[in-house]
């Protein structure tokens, strides 16, 4: 029947003197005397009854036991170390937990998630849909990404990282689009417009930097700005939405933006609570701006 393992700290000991090649260093590495590591390690040359250590002139050499030992426990103070250093890392360095809203995630940030692991390997996300206004605290996020003007809550560090610029856009299959494609913007006072719950202000504002001030002819409300692209590539309507969430049904043709885009006054941001240590999260704000600097 195998005898228990003697302690760890005896076995410590003799890893620490077999990987210096020295008694005194040892010591001096565990802080502890020279009699001490001397005494753990004939404890355990006594209980396997053979040498670990044999003098080599001034210094010691390992026995052919003593190698093994060392091997074996070398590999397993390797995995404890490991172990160690993950646990105190955290489960943030596993994943950083990214939120943002729902169409953000569909549209804009999945189809560029092959890119970000080319270029930030180390990087792991989860990423979090959130609707509504976003509590980092309540919803267990390390960072998030959103579209939103100052003033920001001052329990936030913030990242900006592009103004954001909002415009109309119809699909070819709409029943007028070419009456509305060649008319000016005035034209769209006149057609029901597609709109979202979410952003009342969306319509107004572009409007506004047309000096057009009239109330805007509001048609099928939406909850979400996903859905609200999806009836305007159905055909159904107008809609008005960032430019970066549209550019790859313009680069298609799915949808066209006849009469261009316009700055709302807010930004792109990355956000996070004031204080965060976490040094990915600047990365990633560099990924992002870099990456919607890009696309003009």
């Amino acid at each position: 029947m195998a005898r228990p393992l003697p302690s760890l700290n005896a076995l410590r000991a003799f890893e620490a003197s077999a990987r210096l090649g020295s008694v005194s260093q040892a010591a001096g590495e565990l802080h502890v005397t020279h009699g001490a590591v001397s005494r753990h390690i004939r404890a355990l040359e006594d209980a396997l009854g053979r040498p670990l250590f044999v003098r080599d002139g001034r210094g010691l050499a390992l026995t052919s036991d003593g190698q093994r030992l060392r091997d074996s426990a070398g590999e397993a103070f390797g995995v404890l170390q490991a172990g160690w250093a993950a646990l105190q890392r955290g489960p943030r360095a596993a994943a950083l937990v990214l939120g943002c809203p729902g169409s953000l995630l569909a549209r804009w940030v999945i189809p560029r998630l092959e890119r970000l692991a080319a270029d930030l390997p180390d990087l792991t996300l989860h990423l979090s849909a959130q609707e509504g206004g976003i509590d980092l605290a309540a919803a267990g996020l390390d960072a998030a990404l959103l579209l939103g003007e100052a003033p920001w809550p001052a329990a936030w560090q913030v990242w900006p990282l592009a103004p954001e610029r909002i415009g109309p856009v119809l699909s070819p299959r709409h029943a007028r689009f070419d009456v509305l494609r060649d008319g000016p913007p005035r034209t769209l006072l006149d057609e029901p417009l597609l709109h979202t719950a979410s952003r009342p202000q969306a319509w107004p504002r572009w409007l506004a930097s047309h000096q057009l001030t009239d109330a805007p002819r509001l048609g099928t409300g939406f909850d979400h700005l996903t859905y609200l692209l999806e009836a305007a590539v159905a055909g159904l309507g107008v809609a008005i939405a960032p430019r970066e969430l549209v550019q790859a049904d313009l680069d298609s043709g799915r949808l066209v933006a006849p009469w261009g885009f316009a700055d709302t006054g807010g930004t792109w941001a990355l956000c996070a609570a004031r204080g965060n240590p976490d040094a990915r999260i600047p990365l990633l704000a560099d990924w992002l701006r870099r990456d919607l600097l890009s696309a003009g």
